[in-house]
């Protein structure tokens, strides 16, 4: 049985993955999406103070790149440089994506290697020359089986995807004996009944490989932007084949044994629905054939949907983030497609869900908690954090909510990928520390000027200061600015260290901000927002 990310040693790294994104036009807020989903996986666990390595890119071969080159009447290497260089690297350091590394399958590093891999498979009898004739969708890159298409009105057969008619195509090529892994694949599955998700998803493979796989065409012979076939230079690599390889080339497959060896496979595949059974299916087979171990998870998100369509450049329905950012600003972008959409459902975006969620929960209920207790603590006792003498019951109260929020969105995050569901937990110990506030009424205790008084003043405050050290923490892969802002208020920077030092497993320990801190009242964290533009 072949082996999964999953049982990889602990020395190893945390190995996390995102789809290598098609260079045709400018990314929107799909790719931003599970991009997002992976920058916030990895910040956890490197916050759990675990080896981390995160890797995006880009994918840069095929038809329709070809074409959309021949478009803008440049060459395909050139359309590929301007688009990363002007779009796609940029963006993701605007929404302050952490990724170790960007790939992109014009390198050498992943052209090389993706040659000696399928060279490998050729001597090993696994690729053998052949012929095809059937549907093609350039969009997809994909040849479709008649009983994936639709028809429209005039009974022409389109992609289901993009709704664009499918070309027929006939051509010579090599194929991969996929047809003979469908058993293998399927006792993996049974085995690893965790490997793909959501359930959906996993059900869905399961019934496509037990209908019987067909032998992959893994050349094309009709244009020539991609990497040549090593032992027949009239093809082309196929453009998926050439893709998957690259969470194997880099890091280190082929050049890099120690690298590799530590790396290898990905704990977590991020990806879309749309590209499934390329993930599910060809790249498992892929690796069994070479006896390479396979992912622990292939993790399938949903589609953002607008109007009811999905998001996408080719539907015209692809917003910008920068479109968002601008007017939310990039942390509460970060979390509000996390918070908003159950991971792997399709969820509705609006700019009225979207204001109505940052006013609520962002501006309302987290930045307006930090503000007040910023302001008491300047106003009461002159920006020094004071010391807890007077706990009782409703304290008590405030500390088993951090150590349940803690617990809740260290396995609903780190663990489940159920963002929402560990988002939701912190932000109902928000709720509850606000709540407490307001119970116990500080503004009031402080008119008490005797020891007594005063010590359940102090008591009150330190009790919302030490719990919104533990929100700064929880939230600061989610939120990583926003959280730093916050940290430098309480005085925990100081007093502490840096925020990203703080391992979320201990968030939840009481009594770590010392008293004696200076608190201080920044920028607001989450100002109101101005008329939608």
């Amino acid at each position: 049985m072949a082996a999964t990310g999953s049982e990889k040693q602990a020395a190893t790294a945390f190995y996390v993955s995102t789809p290598i994104y098609y260079v045709n036009d400018a990314p929107h807020l799909g790719h931003a999406y599970t991009t997002v989903a992976g920058d916030v996986l990895t910040r956890w666990h490197r916050q759990r103070g675990e080896k981390v390595w995160y890797l995006t890119g880009t994918d840069e071969h095929g038809q329709k790149i070809m074409r959309t080159a021949e478009a803008n009447d440049v060459t395909p290497q050139a359309w590929c440089d301007k688009l990363v260089e002007e779009a796609w690297k940029p963006l993701w350091e605007h929404l302050n994506i952490a990724n170790d590394d960007f790939i992109r399958t014009t390198e050498k590093r992943h052209t090389d290697r993706v040659q000696e891999f399928v060279q490998d498979l050729y001597d090993k009898g696994e690729i053998y020359k052949g012929g095809y004739e059937g549907p093609y969708c350039v969009g997809c890159e994909e040849y479709k089986l008649p009983g994936d298409l639709i028809e429209d009105e005039a009974g022409v057969k389109l992609c289901p995807i993009h709704k664009k008619p499918v070309e027929i195509l006939k051509e010579e090529n090599y194929f991969f004996k996929l047809s003979e892994y469908g058993p293998k694949l399927l006792e993996f599955y049974a085995a690893n009944p965790g490997f793909i998700q959501p359930e959906s998803a996993r059900n869905e493979i399961v019934n496509f490989v037990k209908q019987g796989l067909q032998d992959l065409s893994i050349s094309r012979s009709t244009f020539d932007w991609g990497v040549p076939v090593p032992w027949d230079d009239k093809h082309v690599i196929y453009v998926w084949i050439d893709a998957l390889l690259n969470y194997a080339t880099a890091v280190g497959y082929g050049a890099n044994q120690e690298k590799f060896d530590g790396t290898f496979p990905a704990n977590v595949h991020l990806i879309g629905k749309d590209i499934l059974r390329f993930h599910s299916v060809i790249w498992p087979a892929m690796l069994m054939a070479q006896g390479l171990p396979l992912p622990g998870k292939v993790v399938a998100n949903g589609w953002l949907m607008v109007g009811g369509e999905k998001m996408s450049k080719s539907n015209l329905t692809g917003i910008k983030p920068q479109d968002l950012t601008s007017h939310f600003g990039v942390d509460a972008y970060r979390w509000y497609f996390l918070r908003a959409i159950a991971y792997g459902s399709d969820g509705s975006f609006s700019w009225e869900d979207f204001t109505a969620r940052y006013t609520s929960e962002l501006a309302n209920d987290y930045g307006n908690l930090a503000s007040r207790l910023a302001a008491m603590v300047g106003k009461y006792f002159g920006g020094a954090l004071p010391a807890a003498t007077a706990s009782g019951d409703a304290e008590k109260a405030v500390q088993e909510g951090l150590a349940k929020a803690v617990a809740t969105a260290d396995l609903k995050i780190g663990e489940e990928l159920d963002f929402q569901g560990g988002i939701l937990a912190v932000f109902d110990f928000v709720k509850q520390v606000n709540g407490y506030i307001t119970e116990q009424e500080p503004w009031k205790v402080a008119k008490d000027t005797s020891d007594e008084g005063q010590a359940r003043l102090a008591t009150i405050l330190y009790t919302a200061a030490e719990a919104l050290r533990g929100v700064a923490v929880l939230l600061n892969a989610v939120m990583p600015d926003t959280s730093q802002k916050l940290w430098e208020s309480l005085g925990a920077e100081e007093s502490l260290g840096a925020l990203a030092g703080q391992h979320v497993q201990d968030a939840g320990t009481w009594g770590l901000l010392p008293a004696g801190a200076t608190v201080t009242k920044g920028a607001v964290l989450f100002p109101r927002l101005e008329e939608k533009p």
